[in-house]
């Protein structure tokens, strides 16, 4: 099946560079709501079959203009929000973004074992979200979009995909509704065809666009 993540639309979080992960989170700003409203044209060559989003209003948000456009029904689903930030909630000090993504990035490297401070370990965190993955294939649709969210996608797909190595999720953020396009299946595994519209190729991913997490804008997750 051909899978799109979709990262939410700004929030007024993003602005401030807030790590804002709990519920019900931050509603979209005013670009964020034209962003949004850009979906369905953006999306407009995809046959897309079902939609999903998590249970942070900022999905729900970014969801609604392109549900409404292909007459679909958003099911939510908590699997998908975002990587939980724990004792950092609401902070955007360069500690503190470096201790949550030091975490997140430990995961696809194997050290699912790491736990954002008072967050969640990527156990749990690869858990739920494949949970909700695998919800989606069992629907049998071909296509289907996740509005999820920005360290939440470049975490589930450096794990779970077989082109796309932390080196290059730490150096690419997603941007405010940025589309990553996967196909292939829970059983036999994913394949990442674009990066926000680039396609992408094994040894032709340039990992040298930056040196890691530490100097990112937060208002990248």
């Amino acid at each position: 099946m051909r899978l799109i993540l979709v990262r939410h639309g700004q929030t007024t979080s993003n602005l401030g560079g807030l790590l804002d992960t709990g519920a019900p989170g931050a509603d979209l700003t005013d670009l964020g709501r034209r962003q949004a409203a850009a979906l369905p044209a953006a999306l407009g060559g995809e046959r897309i079959e079902a939609l999903w989003a998590s249970t942070l209003v900022r999905t729900q948000q970014t969801a609604a203009p392109l549900a409404e456009a292909r007459d679909l029904e958003v099911v939510v689903r908590d699997g998908i929000r975002e990587v939980t930030a724990g004792h950092l909630e609401m902070l955007g000090d360069d500690a503190s973004v470096r201790a949550y993504l030091e975490a997140v990035f430990a995961w696809p490297a194997g050290d699912t074992d790491v736990r954002v401070p008072g967050g969640e370990s990527g156990e749990e965190f690869l858990g739920r979200y494949d949970e909700v993955v695998a919800e989606v294939a069992a629907s049998g649709v071909g296509t289907a979009v996740l509005v999820s969210h920005g360290a939440a996608i470049r975490a589930w797909t450096s794990a779970r995909t077989d082109n796309l190595p932390v080196e290059f999720v730490a150096a690419n953020p997603v941007s405010n509704t940025g589309a990553i396009v996967l196909e292939g299946s829970p059983a036999e595994g994913w394949t990442a065809l674009t990066w926000e519209g680039q396609a992408l190729g094994g040894p032709a991913l340039d990992t040298s666009a930056t040196d890691g997490p530490a100097g990112e804008p937060v208002d990248a997750y």
